[in-house]
């Protein structure tokens, strides 16, 4: 996968200072085990020419992704393409540009524009060249698109479906990019990842000052975001409306819900569950609708917390088919005989609020002591943190850890230490091709003896 800047024109040696990318060096890093590479192969007064070329490891890749595309009769695995795929590997790489911070000195330089050339392949497209030219004509620019060639000696077959598109125009760096970090996935035909609050917040500010103006501006936000309940918000909207409307946004923890809701209403026993660490009581309260569901405790520490959980039963439109939650001020750390024998307990984004250290003896708790009939239990998926550009860090301030899936996993099966329970996982959210999704469940089931 590559993507090469060419620019020409007078003061062109600022695209430098503007990457933030030293002319003689090579630029090489690892991006979650693929390996980026930058180099310049041209640095004059009038010409600059900058290469981008991403290499993925096929080990790590297969891992997470089983399937293989058409791409062209010898490139036919579809992670060597461009895709987002290709711009997760290359946001941090890109950053300063993106943002448009470069040093001081050059900040005025970030709105000017310049003859610039952007071509980048193999591509893997449904939309037909006419299509191409649709979208990036309108943006000023002359579109070429090649075909990559087959040696027929080698029994390949008769057509291509890999292609390289050349863009040229007057634009400035910062826009040119922001341009492609939302095209590039609208060309690709593969599922995106999964679209939340970052995500939606990073389409605005890319498209901010063309993709308002663009005439498929509905086609690339349906294609773009993937998610068709937000696409069909925004296609219901009317163009002025559009105009003056923000781009409606997804919650990661309505899907957690929604994801826990399906999973009991699945089980033949859910009379009784237990909701830990409830918090203000959203879940709670989409509980006590659950068909065949007879008693909800609603375990929380906090008091603060709790009184906003009550706040919030107390102004439900109390149906016949309404149960109403009991609230119980407790703690995992605790014994509390109450909570024995139950259903299902719940720990709905939790462990990882929780030393490390202390988590074996909650679980013995639960799994030897309370010994729920099933156990659910979700935690972020630390590697879906590069979908969202964080190189470091936790998504919350207050969490202790976050686990790739393997470690979730092991660690799971450890805790189960007499194997009383069958142990399944599952993910919550879109999934990408590499990071998977950005919420990963357990299910403990006890087995029957």
């Amino acid at each position: 996968m590559q993507l090469t800047i060419r620019g020409a024109g007078q003061d062109v040696k600022v695209l430098s200072y503007l990457l933030a990318k030293n002319p003689n060096n090579l630029y090489e890093r690892s991006v979650s085990g693929h390996l980026v590479r930058m180099f310049f192969s041209e640095f004059t007064d009038e010409e600059v020419e900058v290469t981008f070329f991403v290499t993925p490891d096929p080990i790590e890749l297969s891992r997470n992704n089983s399937q293989t595309y058409d791409i062209t009769s010898y490139i036919n695995d579809r992670e060597f393409v461009v895709s987002s795929i290709f711009c997760t590997f290359l946001r941090t790489a890109l950053g300063t540009a993106l943002n448009g911070k470069p040093k001081e000195e050059y900040e005025s330089w970030v709105d000017h524009p310049f003859s610039l050339q952007f071509s980048f392949g193999p591509v893997a497209s449904h939309l037909s060249d006419q299509e191409l030219h649709g979208l990036f004509e309108p943006l000023g620019y002359e579109i070429d698109i090649a075909y990559g060639e087959i040696d027929y000696r080698m029994n390949f077959k008769p057509v291509s479906t890999a292609r390289y598109i050349t863009i040229k125009g007057m634009t400035t760096l910062q826009m040119g990019l922001r341009q492609l970090f939302v095209l590039i996935p609208v060309l690709d035909n593969y599922k995106h990842y999964y679209i939340d609050e970052k995500e939606v917040e990073k389409i605005e500010r890319y498209g901010e000052g063309w993709l308002d103006k663009h005439p498929q501006r509905e086609f690339i936000l349906r294609q773009a975001l993937r998610f068709e309940e937000l696409y069909n918000m925004v296609e219901k909207q009317t163009d002025s409306d559009i105009k003056n409307e923000t781009i409606p946004k997804v919650k990661l923890n309505d899907l957690r819900y929604e994801k826990i809701i399906s999973k009991i209403d699945q089980l033949n026993f859910k009379e009784s569950i237990v909701d830990f660490g409830s918090g203000e009581g959203k879940l709670s309260e989409k509980l006590g609708f659950v068909s065949g569901v007879k008693e909800i405790l609603a375990v929380e520490p906090s008091e603060s917390e709790t009184l906003k959980a009550l706040k919030r039963f107390e102004k439900v439109e109390k149906g016949e088919h309404f149960n109403m939650p009991k609230q119980i001020m407790g703690s995992l750390f605790y014994y509390d005989e109450r909570l024995k024998n139950k259903d299902i307990i719940i720990l709905c984004e939790v462990i990882e609020h929780i030393d490390e250290e202390r988590l074996p003896k909650i679980m013995r708790t639960i799994l030897q002591d309370y010994r729920p009939r099933v156990l659910l239990m979700t935690t972020p998926n630390q590697e879906y943190n590069a979908v969202y550009g964080m190189d470091e860090g936790y998504r919350h301030p207050d969490h202790r850890f976050e686990w790739s899936r393997d470690e979730f996993y092991k660690w799971c099966q450890r805790q189960d230490e007499h194997s009383n329970y069958d142990i399944t996982f599952e993910g919550i959210g879109e999934e990408h091709e590499i990071y998977g999704t950005p919420t990963q469940m357990a299910l403990f089931t006890r087995k029957e003896v």
